[in-house]
């Protein structure tokens, strides 16, 4: 074992691993650094039945889902957030932040929320069967994930790559029919 060579044999095909999983260059950068500490940390564990290729991808793999368990673990504001992109300053904002500030009244408040809320319903109905069925039980119905994955028969990192799916088409739907209206 040779942590020194890690990163020259090593980091590229880890770094395109994770990209096609998690979708942000930043965060797999971010992957692929803490999959190279924990191996650094828990060489002496390393009993040389795999390449060491191999046994990195294994981390690799753990970090992945701590990645979205730890994105998808917060209750509440962080299961509905969906971003969009402020035009004057190119900022990330939430949804919650958009809707009605102090300066509307409250019937425009509501005909907003009414509309948001339509339009969020035919984006739910854009999803395929079972992704709209996992993202209401996990974002709307706020059920565990294990009883999630017992129900529909799936893996934990299914569930996990589903919700991701089911949230970026949700978003993408939303930005197309609620900001850019």
């Amino acid at each position: 074992m040779n942590p020194d060579k890690w990163v020259k044999l090593y980091a590229d095909y880890l770094y395109n691993y994770t990209i096609y999983r998690v979708s942000d260059h930043e965060k797999a950068e971010d992957i692929v650094q803490d999959t190279f500490l924990a191996a650094l940390q828990a060489q002496k564990n390393y009993k040389g039945a795999a390449s060491e290729r191999t046994w990195l991808i294994a981390i690799l793999k753990r970090k992945i889902i701590d990645f979205y368990r730890k994105s998808n673990s917060k209750k509440g504001k962080a299961e509905v957030r969906m971003s969009y992109v402020n035009e004057a300053d190119q900022e990330a904002d939430w949804l919650e932040e958009r809707v009605a500030g102090s300066t509307t009244s409250h019937s425009d408040f509501a005909m907003e929320n009414s509309e948001l809320g339509r339009t969020l319903d035919d984006c739910m109905d854009e999803l395929p069967l079972k992704a709209a069925t996992v993202f209401k039980m996990k974002t709307l119905q706020h059920m565990e994930s294990e009883t999630i994955c017992n129900e529909l028969n799936i893996t934990s990192s299914n569930l996990w790559v589903i919700i991701h799916r089911a949230r970026v088409q949700l978003m993408d739907c939303m930005k197309t029919n609620w900001y850019e209206k």
